[in-house]
């Protein structure tokens, strides 16, 4: 009887350090995935973002203002990017070609004429940009990921979700050209997650 509860004694104690390994797993696993999307919307505590600013006022998009979370505005090229960016959507909203053009690389450029640039962004709207990470990369590039919401016509927007208010996901590469920080043509297969508003 003695060896039979030692054997269950035993057993107990196993069960009770695979769920403590389990749970130091998932725990770890959570802490390394919100250090890589960020803060869920709301949440301002530690991303350097004002609770103020977490809402959208005035529905979608939001507001045009580019906001840096604390670990992309330690970056030493935080602010670059936050400047680069605000012209960049600002350019869009304002259906300013000539400043889109000073904000992207030659080979943008060259892809679009202005009138093709103008019928893309016809109806296009774009706020709540947040960027959540920049990384340096090979090349004197940098990787750039954010987030932000488009309106535009359903027309206009992507076949493959055809509505109203998209939400954007992506990794925008940022190289410097003639001195000057651009933003850079997507390489082919990037992931660009997007969902409805």
């Amino acid at each position: 009887m003695a060896a039979a509860s030692s054997a269950s004694a035993s057993q107990r104690r196993w069960v009770v350090l695979v769920l403590l390994v389990v749970l130091a797993v998932t725990v770890t696993a959570a802490i390394l995935a919100r250090n890589w999307y960020g803060e869920p919307d709301g949440a301002s505590a530690g991303t350097g973002i004002d609770a103020g600013e977490s809402s959208v006022p005035g529905g979608e998009p939001g507001p045009s203002a580019v906001r840096l979370t604390s670990d992309a505005r330690a970056h030493p090229l935080g602010e670059n990017v936050r400047r680069l960016l605000s012209d960049y959507f600002a350019a869009i909203n304002k259906r300013d070609y000539e400043r889109w053009t000073r904000t992207v690389t030659t080979d943008r450029v060259q892809s679009l004429t202005e009138q093709q640039w103008l019928d893309n962004y016809e109806t296009t709207k774009d706020g709540s940009i947040r960027v959540y990470r920049i990384e340096s990369a090979p090349g004197n590039t940098l990787r750039v990921l954010l987030g932000f919401t488009s309106t535009q016509d359903r027309s206009q927007a992507p076949a493959d979700l055809p509505v109203g208010c998209i939400r954007w996901r992506l990794s925008l590469p940022v190289a410097k050209e003639a001195g000057q920080w651009k933003i850079d043509e997507l390489e082919p297969g990037t992931k660009q997650e997007k969902q409805r508003c």
